[in-house]
């Protein structure tokens, strides 16, 4: 069987208007490809934790979203209960706007609230890449890694830009070799989701999934055996 990216995918929905049998559908298309996880809000975790089988899927939760401005107890007490609906990876957005002021020990703290209390499962720190400079990316990043995080990642989306390579390999270089790093935002295609982890992705986050999958069963059905 050859290699394929679908474990490396969160299938993910975050419209704020998706219905419960969208949500229902991204469970469905996520055991039938073996995607790594699905991603939605944490209103939606327990009809996914209803849904998909033991052993299948990880159930993420995106926390703080889109915008990480709430105040870090809300956060800490939305990304408990959460947990306690099912979900199995926390996706945080961190507190933006502490990072443009400098104020990185109020990013730290925000992020430890999270960390705190989802201490026995992944937790990704959104550091939404499009609105710091390269030296306040590298800085969040190695706040994430200071507080634990399994991983980094780049974008909720939602913001005024998504993933990029160049942010992904400036975000490797800041964590080293070890840490997980999640590409999120505007991964269409099979060409953007490979080029994504060439640069030094470990997960991706994508809406497309299905459609990425598909376009990899097509290149490698050109790839001749030699």
């Amino acid at each position: 069987m050859k290699k394929t990216i679908a474990n490396r995918i969160d299938h993910t929905n975050l419209k704020p208007d998706a219905t419960l049998r969208e949500i229902l559908k991204l469970c469905q298309e996520a055991q039938e490809h073996e995607f790594g996880a699905v991603c939605v809000h944490s209103s939606r975790v327990q009809a996914c934790s209803m849904h998909l089988q033991i052993g299948g899927p990880q159930i993420c939760s995106v926390i703080g979203f889109p915008l990480g401005a709430s105040l870090c107890f809300a956060k800490a007490e939305e990304a408990e209960m959460a947990w306690e609906c099912g979900a199995e990876e926390i996706d945080m957005v961190m507190n933006i706007g502490y990072a443009k002021d400098g104020n990185w020990t109020s990013v730290k703290s925000d992020i430890m609230a999270v960390r705190d209390v989802a201490a026995d499962i992944v937790l990704k720190v959104i550091i939404e890449c499009c609105l710091l400079t390269d030296d306040e990316k590298v800085r969040a990043c190695q706040i994430a890694k200071e507080c634990g995080a399994e991983f980094v990642k780049t974008s909720t989306g939602f913001a005024k830009g998504g993933a990029t390579v160049r942010d992904i390999a400036l975000m490797r270089k800041a964590v080293g070799p070890n840490m997980g790093i999640k590409a999120a935002g505007g991964i269409r295609n099979y060409q953007d989701a490979i080029a994504m982890l060439a640069a030094g992705a470990t997960r991706l986050g994508c809406s497309a999934s299905v459609h990425i999958l598909e376009e990899e069963r097509k290149s490698l059905q050109r790839v001749k055996p030699l």
